[in-house]
């Protein structure tokens, strides 16, 4: 399949890679100056590509940006999007972190993320990977059937698109579970049990379920403090995915949760 990767960031460089290996054709850009782009493309095995050159002749876009760099997306790259053939997929990775992206404010009001993102590109997009921590998509995938194997969410309204990121989350180790339409993305973003717990497909699609959109922002706030408070010696990833379960467990202990209903 012919991918391109707009963003190699934490996510998308992980992303890049292991694609490359699963046997796929891999474009990625970026905004660094063109020597530094080639330079971690090859690091990645990828192709490096222009921003136009990464949409060209491709089967899935992923956008992999920061919010604060789409709120402030260049003309070029919406045109980019906006001029993309019907049958290309784009999917898109990212999450609203206030601290870093600052204060964006149809977010502050409850639009849903992927829906907001949408807008951002002027094109419908799949949520993919969002749900998992830059580490554990560069280490946590495991082959098909393994144990205890980790599941993404896919929110949507493509169907064919939704099937294709499940082949393509398999070739990075993951399961994946259909978290419904784009405008139910919500489910997993940040601050609600689905993000960043690690959790298998059973186990996830309980959690997608358990989400409470009235708690979740405050959540997020939680868990982004208790986070960034830890010393850094101390923000490990065990400890990150510790934090980001207690979101779990509160919605477990929650009167009429998913999880009371289905242990009667």
């Amino acid at each position: 399949m012919k991918i391109g990767i707009i963003g190699i960031g934490f996510v998308g460089a992980p992303l890049a890679k292991y694609l490359v290996a699963a046997g796929h054709q891999v474009k990625v850009t970026n905004t660094r100056p063109p020597e530094e782009l080639a330079r971690m493309a090859q690091e990645l095995s990828a192709t490096p590509a222009t921003q136009q050159e990464v949409a060209e002749d491709v089967d899935v876009l992923v956008s992999s940006l920061n919010f604060n760099v789409l709120a402030a997306l260049p003309q070029e790259l919406k045109d980019l999007f906006r001029s993309l053939p019907a049958d290309v997929i784009v999917a898109d990775t990212g999450n609203y972190i206030p601290f870093r992206d600052g204060r964006i404010e149809a977010l502050e009001q409850g639009q849903v993320e992927g829906m907001w993102v949408a807008e951002q590109l002027g094109r419908p997009v799949t949520k993919f990977l969002n749900n998992l921590l830059a580490e554990t998509i560069a280490r946590g995938g495991t082959p098909p059937g393994t144990p205890g194997r980790i599941a993404l969410a896919l929110a949507g309204d493509d169907a064919r698109a939704k099937q294709v990121l499940t082949t393509l989350g398999n070739d990075l180790g993951f399961d994946a579970v259909d978290a419904g339409s784009l405008a139910d993305s919500w489910r997993q973003q940040p601050g609600t049990p689905a993000y960043c717990t690690e959790l298998t497909a059973p186990e996830l699609t309980k959690a997608l379920a358990l989400a409470d959109k009235d708690v979740s922002a405050l959540e997020r706030e939680r868990v982004f403090t208790e986070i960034y408070q830890l010393p850094e010696t101390e923000r490990t990833h065990k400890a990150i995915v510790a934090i980001e379960r207690s979101v779990l467990h509160n919605a477990q202990q929650r009167p009429g949760s998913y999880a009371r209903h289905h242990a009667r």
